[in-house]
């Protein structure tokens, strides 16, 4: 049987669903999400196969106008991507064309990368409005296919596979079939945790923090594993906040987590929290390496 195969990249500015549409996509939770801004910090991959097809969709971070080298990196992230890939998946909100979007655009025109155009949140506009979106969008790139969605919804998503689908060139399967993402277990697991503080702790916060495993061991009758995690955050102030009144928060993030990730796992986790400060961690090439954002890996 002759396969297909070819890789994916969705790339786009920060907030626009991109995280939301690959788990949509497979159909499985690959990527953490949120309603803040540049949630996802590194490469994701997330592996679909079906019959004779495989499709690796990378979830890159959102390009953005970076305040310090973590977003420095981010934007290196997702712009490498863009040459590295079969083909773009652009995603914007339904509306005029943003700044941010024209930033992107810019970068897919130097790469001439193939690019189908995914218009997303189609839920929050009405018909005309989606009408003169595509219209506007459409004079800015070359694009291959535009496609509407609603990513949260799952809204023409089957559409949006069958042009993906459509597009992929002959080869060979990157990946075992039954394989879902690239990513190890442990950072799954930290980003799992990030997320849960993302939603619950305060607007300053979330962006300032990042997620370490310090140790990840299964006990021999494999019914339990415990996991020691900490959460990095850049200021003093900011400690007691994560933590709670009585630990109150810090549990409630704990335990928020330890759902997705025994589901995750399959089995009991005994998942235990600490909180340490690492002033300006974004700033420095020595803790965000530390931390898992090497540009020698990209």
């Amino acid at each position: 049987m002759q396969t297909k195969s070819g890789f994916v990249s969705l790339t786009g500015r920060p907030n626009v669903g991109k995280s939301t549409l690959m788990n949509q996509l497979l159909g499985e939770k690959v990527a953490i999400t949120s309603r803040k801004p540049q949630t996802t910090r590194n490469r994701i991959q997330g592996v679909y196969t079906e019959d004779d097809t495989q499709i690796v969709f990378i979830d890159t971070p959102g390009i953005h106008q970076a305040e310090h080298k973590l977003g420095e990196y981010m934007n290196e992230a997702a712009n490498r991507t863009i040459g590295d890939v079969d083909f773009v998946c652009l995603l914007v909100e339904a509306g005029m064309p943003r700044n941010g979007d024209l930033d992107v655009i810019k970068q897919l025109k130097k790469s001439h990368a193939p690019t189908i155009l995914v218009i997303n949140k189609i839920d929050k506009v009405s018909k005309d409005e989606l009408i003169k979106s595509i219209d506007a969008f459409r004079t800015l790139y070359d694009f291959e296919e535009i496609v509407p969605v609603s990513a949260l919804e799952g809204k023409n998503c089957d559409e949006l596979m069958r042009v993906i689908k459509s597009k992929m060139p002959e080869g060979p399967f990157f990946f075992p079939e039954d394989m879902l993402t690239d990513q190890p277990e442990r950072q799954i697991v930290a980003e799992m945790i990030r997320e849960k503080a993302l939603k619950l702790l305060e607007r300053e916060i979330p962006h300032g923090i990042a997620v370490t495993i310090e140790t990840f061991t299964e006990r021999e009758d494999k019914a339990l594993i415990d996991i020691n995690a900490t959460i990095i955050c850049e200021k003093a102030s900011h400690k007691p906040i994560i933590i709670g009144k009585g630990g109150a928060m810090l549990k409630k993030i704990g335990s928020y987590a330890r759902e997705d990730i025994e589901k995750m796992l399959g089995c009991k986790v005994n998942l235990q929290l600490w909180v340490k400060v690492k002033e300006r961690w974004r700033d420095s090439d020595f803790l965000i390496k530390n931390y898992g954002f090497d540009k020698k890996e990209l």
